[in-house]
Formats: C-alpha cells, structure tokens, sequence
C-alpha cells in the first residue's frame, strides 16, 4: 500500500518505523536481539573452521592422505551455499526469524551427528548438511540485525555483530588445542552441536520479527508495535498506522531474487558476489590449510593449531571499518583493505624461519583479511531495498561461499604441485588483488549505492504501511 511519508502524512498517529529507530537510544532489547545474532554468528564460525582445526587428527586417525581432505574440508561449504541461496529468498516470503530458527536447530543437529562420524564418507554427508544450517543462519542474522539499526550506526553494529563469525572461528581453534589432546577431536564437534541447542531455546523465547519486514509484508499494527515499545516506549503506545520509507530504489513487482537481477542492482550484485567470493579463497585456504602447513613446516601439532587460530582472531577489526564505513565511502574502505590483504597474506610466506614473525604476520594479515571480509554483510545490507535485502545478503554470501570451496581445493592442488611454503602463500595473495577491484567497479557503475554515509540525506521511495 502506498502512503504519504511521514513529514507529509496529516495523521499524527502515524509513523515511520525507520524514524523510532533513529531517533531513539539503542534499547536494551536491540542489545538483546545483538547479542543473539551475535551468538548465531559466532557459533557459525565455530562450526565452519572446526573441520580444519580437526584436520590433522583426521590424517593421522584414518590414515588417509591431505588431497583426499579436500571433500571433507568442502562439504560444509557446498552446503553453506545452497543454504544461503535458498534461505534469502525465503526469509524475504515467510520473515527472518523462522528461517534463522530453523537453520540454527538444522546446523546443531548435524553437527552433533558429525562428532559419531567413522569414515570420510559419512563424516563428508554430515558436514554438507551442516553447512545447509549454517548458510541459512548467518544471512537472516545479519538483514535481521541491520533492520533493527538506526540509519547513522548501521554498518558499525552489524560489522560488530558479525565478528562473532571469526571470532568463533578463532576460539574453535584455541578450544581445539586444548579439546583434542584432552578429549580426542570428535569433542569439538560434539560441542559445536550441543551450544547452539541451547541457543536455540532463547532465539524463540527472545528474538522478534525484524520491524521493516512486517511492514513491508503489511502485518497488523499491534504486531508491529509490540517489538517497537520496547525500543521507543509511550512514544509509540498511540500510533495506529505504521509506514516505512526506503533509502534504496524500489524494484515494484519483483521477488527478492528479481529485485537482486533486476537492472538497477545487477552488475552491484555481481560485484559484491566477486568481492566475497575471493575474501572466502583466501579464509577458507588458509583457516583449513594453515595448521597442516605449519606442522610441515617444523611446528608441533599443537604450535601449528595456536598459530593458525589467530588469523580468524583478527576480525574484530571490522568494528573500526563499521565506523569508518558509516562516515565515509564504504566500497573504498573495504577495497583498500582487500589491497592490503594481498600485501600481508604474501608476507606470511616469507616467514616460515622465524615463529615470531610467523605469528605477528598471521595475526597482521588475519586483522586486515577478515576486517574487509566482515564489513562485506553490512555493505550488502546497505545496497538492497527491504523487498530484496535478505535476498541479497544470502545470495553474496551463498555465491561466495564457493571461492571457500576454491580456497580448499586451491591449496590441495597446490600442495600436490610441491610449490613451496612462500609460494604457495604468494597464489593465495592474489584474490585480494581482484576483490579490491570488484569493489572500485561496484563503485564506479552504482556510486550511490551502500556507499554514502547512512547519515546522509537520500531521496525516499514510496513510503509502505501497515494498519490494523
């Protein structure tokens, strides 16, 4: 239904969602819904890395060589992509939260069963169906996030909301040292299953719909207000319509994926699917790969483990990034880090002599690597309209889900090849080099697109209401 915007509208007890949201003080009740995607995402993380951190007991256990690793180590990855391509869509028909649930007690089950595994092939099954949970869970986290920020804080709050992915990678890998040597590796799969049951418990007690869905989707206005009040309080007791403007160019007549081809965001679209699909080659080829790498490279197992835990660690990064992007041009803040992603993931292969460069070079590179990959949700968040934002979300983090499955695959080919230690981390550099380019084209053909500060003042689209 199309309405007047707010400043127009005669009715005072209307009012625009988008407003309440900025005009009034981050509630404890966003903090709340923060901290639970905040969760979702972390144990993501956990669960996606865990396979590599288990990697070496796997070769020793099965006595199975590193290339036929390469299925086990991508499973999960084919899964996280077809379960982010298909949750977008969803979430964007049915709402955020029942996707979010459901994918978070999928993930949690799989992972659980992963932990009984005892042969490849069943651990392979296992880890694919893992990875559909975990590809549904983080898209529909983020566009519920997002949706719940004022204009001004956005991209900061979801960046500091998706740290939890590589910050859950991280702890994964400090667990894991401590886990497999004490409980055997089969433990850390056990817990990545048994935390998120918990969780899922308080997700369908505590997290509500996002706001901007429901009036989107014209739900009936004491829905709408019940989430609001405990944001804005009295403010909204006697509003009797709610309306919502887009900052974005609205695409009418079009499903989430129609918006996400439609003209006016396609070569965006494809861009943002390029920039992330090779900040994935990089995480997933050095987070999987890493541990076996420095083992052969003369560390001891646990060393090996430590060492590689710190590159996921680095992403917290993205809490500055969120800041910068909120004030300045966000695709050439997340392109110059891509830039220097490539610079400091190259240094890495220069310093297998020395362990203390080794661990200020991995630290350095996961810092930067994961600080421009982190930001990528937000920027995508930014770029889609209401209609198409979980679409589009979960499509660029579903496409790029493949450049993780490349990144496994890369490192076993090149290991196969004999390249050496500074070789092989020379290769991996260079998709840096082509996700900071994606993003300049991005800015190039779509300059007004998730690039301007959100503060800035925009021309609105058709205002959207609901009523009871």
């Amino acid at each position: 239904m199309i309405s007047p915007t707010p400043s127009e509208a005669p009715d005072s007890k209307v009012a625009n969602v988008q407003t309440i949201l900025n005009e009034h003080p981050f509630s404890g009740f966003q903090w709340v819904i923060f901290a639970l995607c905040f969760f979702v995402v972390l144990l993501d993380g956990f669960d996606t890395a865990a396979i590599g951190y288990i990697a070496p007991s796997l070769l020793a256990e099965w006595g199975v060589a590193k290339p036929d690793l390469a299925p086990v180590l991508s499973a999960a990855l084919f899964g996280l992509a077809g379960g982010a391509m298909c949750s977008g869509p969803l979430a964007d028909r049915f709402g955020r939260k029942a996707v979010l649930v459901g994918s978070v007690l999928v993930f949690a089950i799989a992972c659980l069963a992963s932990g009984y595994a005892h042969d490849i092939r069943t651990l392979t099954v296992l880890r694919f169906v893992t990875g559909l949970g975990l590809g549904a869970a983080m898209p529909n986290a983020v566009t519920l996030m997002s949706e719940y920020c004022p204009d001004s804080r956005r991209a900061m709050i979801t960046n500091a909301m998706f740290c939890g992915f590589p910050l859950g990678a991280a702890l994964g890998g400090f667990l894991a040292a401590w886990m497999i040597p004490h409980f055997g590796w089969r433990s850390v799969l056990h817990l990545g299953g048994i935390a998120p049951l918990f969780l899922l418990v308080l997700l369908v007690v505590l997290l509500p719909e996002s706001v901007r869905y429901m009036v989107a989707k014209g739900y009936a206005a004491d829905r709408i207000r019940k989430p609001l009040v405990r944001i804005a309080g009295s403010a909204v007791a006697g509003v009797q319509r709610f309306v919502m403007t887009e900052n974005r160019v609205a695409v009418d007549g079009k499903s989430g994926l129609g918006v996400v081809l439609s003209r006016q965001y396609r070569v965006g679209s494809v861009m943002l699917w390029l920039a992330y699909f090779m900040g994935l080659v990089i995480f997933y080829a050095l987070v999987n790969w890493m541990p076996v790498l420095f083992k052969e490279g003369g560390l001891s197992p646990k060393t090996a483990t430590l060492v590689a835990a710190l590159f996921p660690l680095g992403g917290v990064g993205a809490v500055f990034f969120g800041w910068l992007m909120d004030r300045f041009n966000a695709n050439r803040i997340i392109a110059a880090g891509y830039a220097l992603t490539a610079v400091a993931i190259w240094w890495i292969g220069q310093e297998a002599a020395s362990l203390g460069w080794l661990v200020v070079s991995v630290f350095v590179a996961g810092t930067i690597m994961n600080t421009a990959q982190s930001s990528m949700p937000a920027l995508a968040a930014a770029f889609y309209p209401t209609s198409g934002r979980a679409t589009g979300v979960a499509w660029m983090l579903g496409v790029g889900r493949f450049g993780g499955i490349a990144g496994s695959f890369l490192v076993a080919e090149l290991t196969a090849r004999h390249l050496s230690f500074s070789q092989i981390f020379t290769v991996v550099a260079i998709p840096g080099l082509i996700a900071m380019a994606a993003l300049i084209v991005k800015q190039w053909v779509s300059p007004q697109g998730g690039a301007e500060p959100q503060n800035t003042p925009q021309a609105a689209g058709a205002g959207i209401s609901a009523s009871h």
